[in-house]
């Protein structure tokens, strides 16, 4: 291929269920042993490196990015997958290394991949786009000799095509209701596809879990002979709200844990990330790195701090513009009811404005019901808007349930559209959210820099 948007152009011609949903997630429809064939004729690119893999509904990119960003103060080459990316394709594959904490795959090598990855590609039927981006991470990550790889599950776990993998250690983070059309619609199902990832002997680390979730991944485990340990009741911890260069942010203190030796007691870490839920992020992923310590001596509780501290993850609790003049502008990827009442916690006790003006788009397959239900009451103005995404939910349709929800909407149909209505309305001292969709996020902070010329003409 003689480009990187001729690369593109190419992958996005394979069934796409990021795109197209499944009518259900099962064997029938996604052939689990796909990826291995595919990747038996690469030559097991996947075998080359030591890996943590991740799973969960709400936090595991939150996870990955904090386990990374600790690997990478350890002065490791790290591998990243994670998905879906917010601002541009090439996030989805990363290599940090100590002089770059960014890493994302050069269009050059990304093209070079999938050339490589091709000929299997053409000779295995079926394969979906997702299955081939996972093997051209794979082999980027094998062409790196990158130390360890952090890899994010795509959806559910059991069928994934990301669980080829052998990991030095699985974590599942906090399971709830999500995509029920294709992984069930109890936490019990939930937590069977997501607990799919625990491999025989494997250690596994799990977020507190609702009672049937727990109950099911402890099943599981028991199963593969998989040792467990839930954070929420195997470390001892006290969080406390610090304030760092005007910025809100919180320090957890670990009395006591699993392993003091690892952690000794008392042990404090910044968590740079905004939430109170990154605190028990944050624990998944000090739990995480237990088990892979003693592996990469580098791997000390200063690379943890660092890493904690300094951590990026984009379009989360996101201020994109603050300041006593103008109004707050805070962007968020919540995208299900769960996260939607993370968001109101964080919005409730963390933020102070006059006025919250909600500028909402999100997926047609996603809970919007329960969304705006958690969000609506905060909102004295709400403008909906819609993505660039096949599976978005017209503004139309959000106005009128909106309008159930006893609120008036504005109808936009562009991201910038949205932006440029609600900055008209709002004031000092008041707050514009972002949110209901990585996609409508990924828009906006793509379109940032264009975008800032509307504040400063709105004064």
């Amino acid at each position: 291929m003689d480009s990187y948007e001729a690369a593109l152009d190419y992958l996005y011609g394979f069934i796409n269920f990021e795109h197209k949903s499944l009518e259900r997630y099962h064997a029938s429809k996604i052939d689990p042993e796909r990826p291995r064939r595919l990747l038996a004729q690469l030559g097991f690119p996947h075998d080359t490196f030591p890996s943590i893999h991740i799973a969960g509904t709400k936090g595991k990119g939150s996870v990955a990015a904090m386990c990374a960003a600790c690997l990478r103060e350890a002065g490791l080459r790290v591998g990243l997958y994670t998905s879906p990316h917010l601002r541009e394709f090439r996030e989805r594959i990363r290599v940090l290394t100590p002089d770059d904490p960014v890493g994302c795959i050069p269009q050059a090598q990304f093209v070079s991949c999938l050339e490589r990855v091709r000929p299997a590609v053409e000779q295995t039927p079926d394969i979906t786009w997702f299955e081939i981006v996972t093997a051209i991470a794979f082999v980027h990550f094998a062409d790196s000799a990158v130390d360890c790889a952090v890899v994010e599950v795509g959806l559910g776990g059991r069928l994934d095509a990301t669980n080829v993998l052998t990991p030095l250690v699985s974590a599942i983070t906090s399971l709830s209701l999500d995509h029920t059309q294709l992984l069930g619609d109890t936490i019990e199902q939930i937590a069977y596809e997501k607990g799919g990832i625990i491999k025989p002997g494997v250690p596994v680390v799990s977020a507190n879990q609702l009672t049937g979730a727990a109950s099911k991944l402890r099943e599981i485990a028991n199963e593969r002979g998989a040792p467990l340990t839930f954070v929420g009741t195997e470390w001892r911890y006290e969080v406390e709200r610090v304030m760092v260069n005007d910025r809100m942010t919180r320090r957890l203190t670990v009395h006591s844990g699993p392993a003091p030796s690892y952690i000794p007691p008392n042990s404090a870490f910044r968590i740079g990330l905004s939430g109170e839920h990154q605190v028990e992020n944050a624990l998944v992923a000090l739990a995480t790195l237990e088990h892979v310590h003693g592996r990469f001596p580098g791997l000390t509780p200063a690379a943890l701090r660092l890493g904690l501290a300094n951590v990026q993850w984009d379009g989360r609790l996101q201020t994109l513009q603050a300041g006593p003049d103008r109004p707050v502008l805070l962007v968020d990827s919540a995208h299900n009811d769960d996260s939607a009442a993370r968001l109101v916690d964080a919005l409730t006790t963390e933020y102070r404005f006059r006025r919250l003006i909600l500028v909402f788009g999100g997926p047609e397959d996603k809970n919007i019901a329960g969304m705006l239900d958690r969000l609506l009451p905060l909102a004295s103005e709400v403008v909906v808007t819609t993505s660039n995404h096949p599976r978005s939910m017209t503004p139309e349709k959000l106005a009128v349930m909106v309008e159930e929800r006893e609120h008036s909407a504005v109808v936009t149909h562009s991201v910038a559209t949205a932006l440029d209505v609600a900055l008209g309305r709002a004031k000092p001292g008041d707050l514009i959210l972002v949110t209901g969709s990585i996609i409508v996020v990924g828009e906006l902070l793509n379109q940032w820099d264009t975008l800032q010329s509307k504040i400063t003409a709105h004064g």
